[in-house]
């Protein structure tokens, strides 16, 4: 069979079946079973596809994956995160439009804790929303600070997809979640700066006397010291062992587990039920994840097996592309399809193509990594898919219509396409750090 018949083949089969709403692990299962039967030989390349599916999960540096979701989930479920994020709200209580900056302080000191975008979004839409929208902010800037900021936990670490994208793609893990830290904080930084703006110039957004008292002075600031300050050391263990060469990702990753629990016990929200909960947790999410990545690096294989990859190369090779305009030409490919697909999708769809064409044409894969995460962040807020809207949805109050949903993302979208250009052209936001450690 030709290249290209193989290649419409297994694409061919995979969106039908994603068509048919078949879940994309299961797409993904059912396109490698008629792949493998096809292209590696009956039932001996059945016997070589579960060979592979167990090679692809023994991977040691897989690790980091459950303690990196374990970290976040442990201090969900025993409420430190809810403190911390009151300590905030606390620090900043007589600036205007407060709530608005907190969930963007707030989100991102759970995005270093936590690494999910999910929980990241959930929490604090369901925590602050509801009472930003019952003291009179209106919903754009109710909403949109949450959901931007709820990305960038798939930037900065612990970021179990930076884990998965670095596993597949084959790109050194700790430095690829090395890289996504400049890159975080300046979005955070950039988010920040819209909010205080948008409230100055249109202070019709926010409530001009908000209800709440407030102490002053160093009570003020205590629970800034107490309940956010420890946590952050929580983050510089986990990136500066990393950064330091003293630990690798798996042995980071642990010590960001541990340190979590040790937290928990230190503010006295430690219970067995909140550890039962955020193991059961782990699991689940873990779970997910491993099985994803069963099917898409067998996907990889088949590809690679049949020829397709072979030829698209050879196809592409042709038109000899500098390695910039190839770089712009994946990201693109990234923007349209976050838009209508999930990340997971994205990640298992495109890097068995785009990974020989950027090691082929020289491209620094940290930088190209980095870019990828955050073009995936994007397609996390992007209409009509955006993952993280369809999250906010399903916290908001059945007022919030979707179409307001999806306009209070506008402006942050473009902060971070602004954000990728930045990297494109100054490449050093992202290998900065990373060159550090090399």
């Amino acid at each position: 069979m030709e290249w290209y018949m193989a290649f419409g083949v297994l694409l061919g089969t995979l969106f039908v079946l994603m068509l048919l709403s078949v879940p994309v692990a299961f797409a993904f299962l059912g396109v490698n079973l008629v792949g493998a039967w096809l292209f590696m030989g009956g039932e001996a390349g059945l016997g070589q596809l579960v060979r592979n599916s167990i090679q692809s999960v023994s991977s040691f540096s897989l690790t980091p994956i459950p303690l990196f979701v374990l970290m976040g989930e442990v201090l969900f479920f025993t409420g430190v995160a809810y403190r911390a994020i009151a300590a905030v709200e606390q620090m900043i209580a007589k600036v205007p439009g407060r709530l608005s900056i907190v969930s963007v302080l707030g989100g991102t000191v759970f995005a270093t804790l936590s690494g999910s975008t999910i929980a990241n979004t959930a929490m604090m839409g369901g925590t602050l929303m509801p009472e930003m929208l019952k003291r009179g902010y209106a919903p754009g800037i109710a909403m949109g600070p949450i959901m931007a900021v709820g990305g960038i936990a798939m930037l900065v670490p612990p970021s179990a997809l930076a884990v998965m994208l670095g596993s597949l793609a084959g790109i050194s893990i700790s430095q690829l979640l090395i890289g996504g830290v400049i890159p975080g904080f300046l979005l955070a930084v950039l988010f920040l700066a819209y909010v205080v703006i948008r409230c100055k110039l249109s202070p019709e957004l926010i409530p001009q006397d908000e209800e709440g008292q407030f102490a002053s002075g160093w009570e003020r600031w205590r629970p800034f010291v107490v309940d956010v300050l420890p946590l952050f050391g929580i983050f510089v263990a986990v990136v500066g062992s990393m950064l330091a060469g003293l630990a690798s990702p798996t042995e980071s990753a642990a010590i960001g587990a541990v340190a979590s629990v040790i937290a928990t016990i230190c503010y006295r929200s430690f219970t067995w039920a909140a550890l039962y909960q955020s193991l059961m947790a782990t699991a689940r999410v873990s779970v997910i994840i491993l099985f994803v990545l069963i099917a898409s690096t067998t996907f990889s294989q088949l590809l690679s097996f049949s020829g397709a990859t072979t030829g698209l190369l050879r196809i592409i090779g042709q038109y000899d592309l500098s390695p910039m305009l190839l770089v712009i030409g994946m990201l693109v490919i990234l923007l349209i399809l976050g838009a209508v697909i999930d990340q997971i999708s994205m990640m298992m769809i495109t890097l068995p193509f785009f990974m020989p064409l950027a090691n082929a044409a020289g491209v620094d894969p940290i930088w190209l990594g980095v870019m990828m995460l955050l073009a995936m962040e994007i397609g996390l807020l992007t209409p009509p898919f955006g993952l993280l809207c369809m999250v906010m949805q399903s916290v908001a109050p059945p007022s919030i219509r979707l179409t307001q949903i999806y306009a209070s993302v506008i402006p942050f979208i473009i902060i971070e396409i602004a954000m990728l250009g930045f990297i494109l052209l100054v490449p050093w936001l992202a290998v900065g750090l990373p060159n550090m450690t090399r």
